[in-house]
């Protein structure tokens, strides 16, 4: 299993997004965070499977993020 950063981010409606930083392109949106973390988890396998389907390399995650507090 691979394991990439993933940011979530609020809207102002309420709603939230997500995107991949090590994948440009891999977004997903969703009520809340659990929805939006499963719907971004669905996106990266996707992406995946047509990269290795069109026999593309599939590049590693590079990317890592963490809270700082200040």
């Amino acid at each position: 299993m691979t394991s990439y950063a993933c940011v979530l981010e609020p809207a102002a409606d309420g709603t939230w997004s997500a995107y991949v930083p090590d994948l440009p392109g891999v977004v997903a949106t969703g009520r809340d965070p659990d929805e939006v973390k499963a719907r971004i988890g669905e996106a990266i396998s996707l992406h995946l499977e047509e990269l290795e389907r069109h026999g593309q390399s599939v590049s590693p995650p590079r990317s890592q993020a963490t809270v700082v507090a200040v």
